[in-house]
């Protein structure tokens, strides 16, 4: 039964070694220079369907349909888009660099993990109209760790470290299988190179951040409209050079 379990651990262990969060094999064709024009109009008329209150669902079928966009090309438009009113209330709520010092942040943490794996990885992120950074990656109810998970974790860490942030509280979704192991993984992480790193598990992770007195890193749109304050972490990283993306604006 111990030789069962360690050869699972090291199978395991191996995949984690070449799995990627890369580009998907259609993403150079759907994502290529001749489409930035109809994904700028795409995210341009989606805007303006939400501002007059249309459903995101219909409106982004609407949308899609219109410029003939598959779902990947959807989901960044969807992704890319924020009303005016969105993102303008979400830039007031932004904090500077400089209020990170010494303070405490509450990371969303699937989100940016997984926002951080795919820039390391070469995928394709977005630009988005309210200033923040967002992929296009999703787990799918199971997070299962990549190649470049150890790189993106520390990337984070040493960022935060330099930002002089006195304590970090990753909050991870419960439900999502694997959380437990990535929090252990980060644990360790965060001992080692002496981060001042807390874990939790929540079954609404969303739920707590909205609510944090902390500021609080993520790109969730939701989050962005409830929480108080908030750090636009992935810019910072793009702007500041830590990482160098295969960004699309439109």
């Amino acid at each position: 039964m111990l030789l069962r379990k360690r050869s699972l651990e090291e199978m395991t262990a191996r995949t984690e070694e070449t799995r990627n969060r890369g580009k998907h094999p259609s993403d150079e064709k759907l994502f290529s220079a001749k489409w930035h024009p109809a994904l700028k109009e795409a995210v341009d008329d989606l805007e303006f369907l939400l501002e007059r209150g249309y459903g995101s669902a219909s409106a982004l079928q609407l949308v899609g349909n219109r410029y003939r966009l598959n779902k990947r090309q959807q989901e960044a438009v969807l992704r890319m888009s924020a009303s005016a009113q969105e993102a303008e209330l979400r830039r007031l709520k932004a904090c500077s660099p400089a209020a990170l010092a010494g303070a405490t942040v509450a990371i969303d943490g699937f989100n940016q993990l997984i926002l951080l794996e795919s820039i390391l990885s070469g995928a394709y992120v977005f630009g988005c109209r309210d200033g923040t950074i967002r992929d296009i990656s999703s787990v799918h109810g199971s997070y299962k760790r990549v190649v470049k998970t150890e790189d993106a974790a520390r990337t984070i860490g040493e960022a935060l470290q330099e930002l002089r942030v006195a304590q970090v509280a990753w909050w991870l979704d419960a439900p999502i299988s694997n959380s437990g192991r990535l929090k252990s993984f980060l644990r360790d992480i965060g001992q080692a190179y002496g981060y001042p790193w807390e874990l939790e598990l929540a079954n609404n992770p969303d739920l707590v951040l909205a609510e944090s007195d902390d500021i609080v890193i993520t790109s969730d749109g939701w989050i962005l409209d409830r929480a108080d304050r908030w750090f636009n972490f992935g810019a910072y990283l793009v702007e500041r050079q830590k990482v160098h993306p295969q960004l699309i604006r439109v």
